[in-house]
């Protein structure tokens, strides 16, 4: 796939990541429904193939879990140009996602950190509980049907809720899930 990027469209998508930092509540992985809406709905800068496989392929990487908003910056760099543009995509991926949360986040922990018996800091912070796994249910929601909303892939959900209930109520080790998720798709059941 190749694109065309002006530097106002590199202006766009730097100043999209600056806003979903600060949106970014529970991990920038939550962010992950916009950046797809954003990046392939709307300016087919990737295609669903890629984003999908960004963000498998980094979260599936040893690391922090915001890499994979370094490699979608990475592929919409080499979609606009190869190499040299795939390293000024994940800069500005990466400095816009990182630069105003990371800068509120130390200034609100800080202040937190030295109000933490006020009521209105224990209270928001058990409010935003609901919010951040309301966040990670959207993503998943956008990572499982790759952009197709219908409910036709019901053996995917069906297994989804299956083991978002074992990890909730049981201490089965996630990776022993995972493994039988990819056993599954390996013999094509779902």
């Amino acid at each position: 796939m190749t694109i065309t990027m002006t530097p106002s469209d590199w202006l766009s998508f730097f100043t999209h990541y600056l806003g979903l930092s600060l949106l970014s509540v529970g991990g920038a992985i939550t962010t992950a429904p916009d950046m797809h809406r954003f990046l392939v709905d709307r300016q087919q800068w990737l295609t669903d193939p890629q984003f999908s496989a960004s963000v498998a392929i980094a979260q599936a990487a040893p690391g922090p879990n915001v890499l994979f908003v370094a490699l979608l910056g990475w592929n919409v760099g080499l979609n606009a140009g190869g190499l040299p543009t795939a390293f000024l995509g994940l800069s500005v991926a990466m400095l816009g996602i990182m630069l105003p949360s990371t800068t509120l986040t130390y200034l609100a922990a800080s202040w937190g950190h030295a109000n933490r018996e006020l009521r209105a800091v224990r209270a928001f912070k058990q409010g935003m509980a609901p919010v951040v796994i309301a966040l990670l249910v959207a993503t998943g929601w956008i990572l499982a049907t790759g952009g197709n909303y219908s409910l036709e892939r019901w053996p995917t959900w069906t297994v989804a809720s299956i083991t978002a209930l074992i990890v909730w109520r049981t201490r089965i080790h996630l990776l022993w899930l995972l493994g039988s998720g990819a056993l599954l798709g390996w013999f094509g059941l779902v």
